[in-house]
């Protein structure tokens, strides 16, 4: 019988994981699929053998901190997949872990095919990942058109699948969204995404907060949402048992889309959640902040791009959206501009406009991401 592994070590890749398993299903019906990962993965039935939620940190220097843990992790994760025998492993997102995973794999099963899906940053920290990469896997699935270049000179094979965020495609309902959290249509919504990591959590969760309560005491007709991430919801409850004196935190049964939807205004972390944003036509500002260390290493000597959102770099490296990092991540600054942001209809329209142009221009939104890396693992099995 044909089988596939998946291994998805962050909730971005899980529930990218998640959908692939999805496709394969209805694509294969008898195909034996298995694999690692979190809860998206385990709602679709596939169990995963290790507890891999600590491996969602952020930075160099906090990877440095878990390094022996994750070295095991991805021990472990050989031994499984050896053990299990698949056709093909689909390595999703998280370039640290499922590269030792990969390097594992190879040495010790040559003959089991590794398909890389998402692949690092190539085009804006490190180039020579890609030589990395394809000396360690048979195929790269990665988002972008642009990316396929930097693998030709070392021959690996590479399918473009378009943004999984965009070609999800749902669009989410702006009334159902007010319903849903019993604000009234013409009330002002700021919304919080605080993160999806325990660390965006502890450091970048804090000012957004703080932003908010600010925008808050300024506008107090306002309503401010928190919608935390559903795999960081206990965490966030935990490290912030209070925030709902004074907002409202959303349902964890809240339908995501309709909840974007429905905000005026929002204060994201960035990540995959900011072309979600755009998506919705909702206009929003990112905040970021990671230790040091690890900012002045990307910073100086790998990210080469002046801004750190997909969006803006897109739109050739220019500010479309708002972002407040490291240096300038201020809360009165954040509530400064979410202030104006609130007040300005004809502001949020513009940016609104900027953003489905920078969103047309990252090209591959009509893709079925999902479909496209599933059809991939198949031509190996």
């Amino acid at each position: 019988m044909a089988s596939v592994y998946l291994v998805a070590a962050e909730p971005s890749g899980d529930l990218l994981a998640a959908e692939i398993v999805q496709k394969l299903r209805a694509i294969s019906p008898g195909l034996d699929i298995s694999g690692i990962g979190g809860e998206a993965l385990a709602a679709e039935g596939i169990l995963s053998p290790l507890d891999i939620s600590e491996l969602s940190v952020l930075g160099f220097v906090e990877g440095i901190k878990i390094y022996k843990r994750v070295v095991a992790l991805a021990d472990e994760a050989a031994d499984d997949i050896i053990q299990t025998n698949p056709d093909v492993v689909a390595l999703v997102d998280s370039w640290g872990y499922t590269l030792r995973v990969a390097q594992r794999v190879r040495k010790r099963a040559p003959h089991i095919k590794l398909v890389k899906v998402v692949g690092p940053q190539v085009w804006a920290t490190r180039p020579g990942r890609a030589k990395t990469l394809a000396g360690t896997v048979d195929h790269l699935v990665c988002i972008q058109a642009f990316e396929a270049p930097f693998y030709e000179p070392f021959g690996l094979p590479v399918t473009v699948m378009g943004n999984p965020a965009l070609s999800r495609g749902e669009i989410g309902n702006r009334e159902a969204g007010r319903k849903a959290l019993d604000v009234p249509a013409e009330t002002p919504l700021l919304l919080v995404l605080p993160g999806s990591r325990r660390s965006e959590i502890d450091q970048v969760a804090p000012r957004l907060l703080d932003a908010a309560k600010q925008v808050k005491a300024r506008l107090p007709e306002a309503e401010v949402v928190v919608h935390p991430a559903a795999n960081i919801r206990p965490y966030f409850l935990e490290c912030f048992p209070d925030t709902e004196n004074w907002v409202r935190v959303s349902s964890r049964e809240a339908n995501r889309a309709d909840v974007m939807a429905c905000a005026d205004y929002a204060l994201a972390c960035s990540g995959t959640v900011t072309s979600e944003l755009a998506l919705q036509e909702t206009p929003f500002l990112v905040g970021y902040h990671t230790g040091w260390i690890t900012w002045a290493l990307a910073r100086f000597f790998l990210f080469k791009p002046t801004h750190i959102t997909l969006l803006n770099i897109a739109a050739d490296d220019t500010e479309v959206v708002p972002e407040f990092v490291q240096t300038k991540f201020r809360a009165d600054d954040m509530a400064e501009t979410a202030v104006k942001m609130l007040s300005d209809r004809a502001a949020r329209a513009a940016q609104i406009a900027a953003q489905k142009n920078a969103l047309s221009r990252m090209g591959e939104s009509k893709m079925d991401s999902a479909e496209i890396a599933a059809k991939v693992l198949l031509d190996y099995t």
